[in-house]
């Protein structure tokens, strides 16, 4: 009867044993599954994200490439030495003049061409000679009126892109300048990342590719021709399974995303294709690490349920002695981590306010620098006012008078900007004329300018030359790169500043002096950092104006001019044509009443 009892409950135990874990497998497989879908989705998106932002950035910098080299041909084509030697047909010192302009504009290879095709001056002396009559950015340079852009296949394999245009004088065509684009250092970039890239033009054929042999086809026929083995087609027939295979069977761990972007010159467009091997990777390791969970949890689970010995137990309730002392020991650390989260909250606060202090000194020191010019500006006009009213011309007076008043408001314009400047607040934008912005600049600088007797000279077109801006803020710019060139030309015997506005890609404002030049490039848009004499500057001016320059969607660069002298260039996007008279009205009535007045 009690071997009955026993046998009785010990079938009623082991029911109970098959009971829990038929309910922990089946937990175990909805946790995998709930898991590996969640996971797989999310890694899937990660890896997405990523490749989209790595082909926004690649198609970034090709365009960008693209667009510094677009305006090359003109500025050459207007050169005054290149153009003598077409006239003269001496050469000799072409090919030097060339070379030194690729230092400075970074293109591949610059190359000139008289009226019937030949290479008479070339960055690459093995050109030199060579026939390019029947070449296509010859010929459509010279049916073409602006700067053209052909790709033309490569006879050792690729491209040649090649910005050309025709070089004339006094109505003549003399020859062709002709600009060498290097896109092959972007395959080169290419070939140490995993994902495969092509770009194609606007008829679908291939141009770029981290594959040489798909260069010249289209994307279909250049897939064709890898080896099926190859990753690329499994990735291409893996992507075109994603979609039929039900949401449980999780192959994108083996499949291939395929990414495309339109690059905003001549219809290109940039494809990509990434794998997914990392995801598969990365959820297996998850699903390795819950798998032990439940493998542990079974084992203890056996470990519960089954009765073990004495010893057993002894050896138990050592282990839980030494898991007590261990959760003191994490006790006390935890007291400690807290003591010390404590000291780093205070340590913070300290740091936070030393950091406001900070930006208190650095926002005086700039309405400081800012504020200096228009007030030395109003002491100049309010002497000639003083002046002009002993001599009895009250008229002359009160035009000094409104100069003061438009000072005035232009003082309080810089304090809402400085603000803007430390909060970084959103600026209401107009169409702005650099012409007239330039003469307002003048204007402002007028007084200064008569004091130094600086021969300043200005390149202007007729058109006008429109950017979309704020007006005081582009003014602020021009202004400080203004003061700069005077203050670098103190020291010269005949000062002398050259001003040339060029419109193209974009709206380029260079400003040239004849000083000694820049010292240090790399810190010269750092705030604080100058190298004039305690009391002339502060070194806000420049850091103020690559800021501002860069809000509007350009930018501030500097470098030494080969003849000495410093150059300074900023960049602004061309504001399209359209019918603009609301939008800049008031803006530019200012700015030409403030021309007009000078």
């Amino acid at each position: 009867m009690k071997n009955a009892r026993v046998f009785s409950k010990n079938k009623a135990m082991s029911w109970r044993v098959r009971l829990s874990l038929v309910l922990l497998l089946i937990l175990a497989v909805v946790i995998f599954s709930v898991t590996n879908s969640l996971l797989s989705d999310r890694f899937t998106e990660t890896t997405r994200n990523r490749a989209e932002l790595r082909l926004a950035l690649y198609s970034g910098n090709l365009l960008s490439e693209l667009r510094q080299n677009a305006i090359v041909p003109q500025l050459l084509a207007r050169d005054p030495t290149l153009i003598g030697a077409l006239n003269s047909g001496d050469y000799s010192q072409s090919t030097q003049r060339l070379i030194s302009f690729v230092e400075e504009i970074g293109a591949a290879s610059l190359v000139l061409l008289d009226s019937d095709g030949r290479t008479v001056a070339a960055t690459n002396r093995n050109r030199l000679g060579e026939s390019n009559r029947n070449t296509a950015h010859f010929v459509n340079a010279l049916r073409g009126q602006g700067t053209i852009f052909t790709v033309e296949p490569r006879e050792a394999g690729g491209f040649i892109f090649t910005y050309s245009r025709r070089v004339q004088s006094a109505g003549k065509v003399l020859g062709v300048i002709s600009v060498e684009v290097d896109l092959q250092k972007f395959e080169r970039a290419w070939a140490g990342i995993s994902d495969a890239l092509i770009v194609t033009d606007s008829e679908g054929a291939i141009i770029l590719a981290t594959e040489p042999r798909w260069r010249g086809r289209m994307e279909a026929e250049a897939l064709t021709r890898e080896d099926p083995q190859s990753a690329i087609e499994r990735a291409i027939r893996a992507t075109s399974d994603w979609t039929t295979l039900p949401p449980d069977a999780y192959m994108k761990g083996e499949a291939v995303m395929r990414l495309e972007n339109r690059i905003a010159f001549r219809g290109w467009r940039m494809v990509s294709f990434t794998s997914f091997t990392s995801v598969r990777e990365r959820v297996n390791g998850v699903l390795a690490l819950e798998i032990m969970g439940f493998a542990i949890l079974l084992a203890f689970a056996f470990y519960s349920l089954s009765r073990r010995t004495a010893f057993r137990l002894a050896l138990f309730q050592r282990e839980s002695a030494e898991l007590r002392a261990l959760n003191l020991r994490l006790q006390r650390e935890i007291t400690e981590r807290e003591r010390v989260q404590e000291t780093l909250a205070v340590a913070e606060q300290t740091l936070e306010q030393s950091s406001k202090l900070a930006a208190l000194g650095e926002m005086s020191a700039a309405v400081s620098h800012e504020l200096n010019q228009p007030l030395a500006a109003m002491k100049t006009y309010l002497a000639g006012a003083r002046l002009l009213l002993n001599r009895n011309r009250p008229d002359e007076a009160l035009s000094a008078f409104g100069r003061i008043d438009g000072l005035i408001e232009r003082m309080s314009v810089i304090t809402r900007q400085l603000k803007s400047y430390a909060r970084k607040g959103a600026a209401e934008l107009s169409a702005v004329d650099m012409g007239l912005a330039l003469a307002s600049s003048l204007s402002m600088m007028e007084p200064q300018l008569r004091q130094r007797q600086v021969e300043i000279t200005r390149i202007i077109p007729d058109e006008p030359v429109l950017v979309m801006g704020d007006g005081m803020r582009i003014e602020q710019v021009l202004v400080n790169l203004l003061r700069n060139a005077l203050d670098a030309t103190k020291l010269e015997r005949n000062p002398q500043v050259e001003i040339i506005l060029a419109a193209g890609e974009t709206a380029t404002l260079t400003v040239r002096d004849n000083g000694p030049g820049i010292e240090d490039k790399d810190r010269l848009f750092e705030p604080f950092y100058t190298t004039k004499q305690a009391g002339d500057g502060v070194g806000l001016g420049l850091a103020i104006s690559s800021g501002i320059v860069n809000d509007l969607g350009g930018r501030l660069t500097a470098r030494n001019g080969q003849a000495g002298g410093a150059v300074f260039e900023m960049q602004l996007p061309v504001l399209a044509e359209e019918p603009f008279e609301k939008g800049m009205s008031e803006e530019n009535n200012r700015q030409a009443e403030v021309s007009a007045s000078d």
